[in-house]
């Protein structure tokens, strides 16, 4: 499949929500990066390490045919503050590139400005994000597929939401 992918995360990442999707991703054969600031090693919150490939810095639009934007509050938080982050996945969207997120990872989206007009879902307590940044939030579905988007509520639909990934390419 010769596919690229990488998921960019932050200390405080909800650890089923970097996990599953990683190997998932190897799973189908895709080469996956996990990139943070400065390339750090990050811990979930659980105490999970997500061992950074590469740093944030360090992303390039013609190295990737996805991007995975994980959730737990804090790592997006975080994630979303950094301009490089959001050129990156910015510029992801304007290739029409797949941008997929779960979780709070729709707040990563939010701060790219690339969120207006779109379908989307998210964990329920950021539904007034959503909603400001000019989405339309779809409630009570497990994923939600809107050309190059693919989200997702909460890692207890990782299933749903990681078969959507894998199909999109197919």
């Amino acid at each position: 499949m010769n596919k690229r992918a990488v998921i960019i995360t932050a200390p405080g990442f909800q650890d089923e929500e970097v996990v599953y999707p990683y190997y998932r991703l190897l799973e189908e054969g895709y080469k996956t990066d996990i990139a943070t600031k400065d390339g750090e090693v990050v811990y979930g919150k659980y105490g999970v390490p997500a061992r950074a490939t590469m740093s944030v810095s360090d992303l390039k639009v013609d190295n990737f045919d996805m991007v995975i934007l994980p959730g737990g509050f804090e790592a997006p938080d975080r994630v979303r503050l950094l301009p490089e982050v959001q050129e990156f996945v910015r510029n992801m969207d304007e290739q029409k590139k797949l941008v997929a997120a779960i979780c709070h990872g729709p707040w990563i989206m939010i701060s790219a400005g690339i969120t207006k007009g779109r379908k989307m879902t998210a964990f329920w307590s950021i539904e007034a994000d959503i909603r400001n940044s000019g989405a339309d939030y779809q409630h009570k579905v497990p994923v939600v597929i809107d050309e190059n988007f693919i989200t997702s509520p909460h890692y207890n639909n990782n299933g749903d939401f990681m078969k959507a990934v894998v199909n999109y390419f197919k």
